[in-house]
């Protein structure tokens, strides 16, 4: 018999990373001349992978230019985890004790993240999480949300069937890679796109707060 298994996003869904996300990005656009974004417009592609979100904020650059801001972006974190200049990325209220709920009904967990490997790792094990979950797919290995690439390692690794599964998000990216990969989509609303953007990209359910998430979910 298949498990269940619960595949989180990470930025906006486990730990809210707004602030040094949007300083990484104001920093990799000033390196190239460009001016910054609007924050609400850096908000609205966390969840992409770093080309596929600098093609939205700067439409009018090129390929090149694509690359380059998303080179820069990596080296603006890198240069801020260096210097111990990060802003804390803290865990939503609650939702510890959501995992926990997961865990104690059976539950496999997972990630599926626009993260590197290297990000994701950092970051679950200055919360103490790592060993919390079974499977972590990053942008380091797939091709960007909303490709269902991600979801599918998941299930693979964790013998996981699709109507088994379901994918946790705050985006409408994770929306839609949930239905493109015919698992069920369960929004929430403290993350980065509203909760009608939720609903547009095909959520059956959307949690306002994280205890109420096994309930979504079951």
């Amino acid at each position: 018999m298949s498990p269940r298994l619960a595949v989180f996003d990470c930025d906006g869904t486990l730990v809210d990373s707004q602030a040094n996300i949007c300083r990484a990005m104001e920093a990799a656009f000033a390196g190239n001349g460009l001016p910054a974004p609007a924050r609400e417009s850096i908000r609205g592609i966390v969840g992409l992978s770093l080309i596929e979100a600098m093609a939205v904020l700067a439409p009018a650059a090129g390929a090149d230019r694509h690359a380059a801001l998303a080179a820069d972006y990596k080296a603006a974190f890198q240069r801020m985890r260096a210097e111990a200049a990060l802003d804390p990325e803290p865990l939503y209220d609650g939702l510890v004790e959501a995992l926990d709920t997961f865990a104690a009904a059976g539950w496999r967990l997972g990630v599926a993240t626009g993260k590197s490997d290297r990000g994701l790792a950092l970051l679950l094990a200055h919360h103490g999480l790592t060993e919390r979950f079974v499977t972590l797919q990053t942008a380091d290995r797939h091709p960007s949300k909303p490709h269902p690439s991600m979801l599918h390692e998941a299930m693979a690794q964790a013998g996981a069937a699709p109507h088994m599964t379901v994918m946790i998000g705050d985006t409408s990216f994770d929306m839609a890679m949930a239905r493109a990969a015919g698992v069920r989509a369960i929004g929430v609303t403290w993350g980065y796109h509203r909760e009608e953007a939720l609903w547009a990209a095909g959520a059956v359910a959307v949690a306002r707060r994280c205890d109420e998430l096994a309930g979504c979910c079951a």
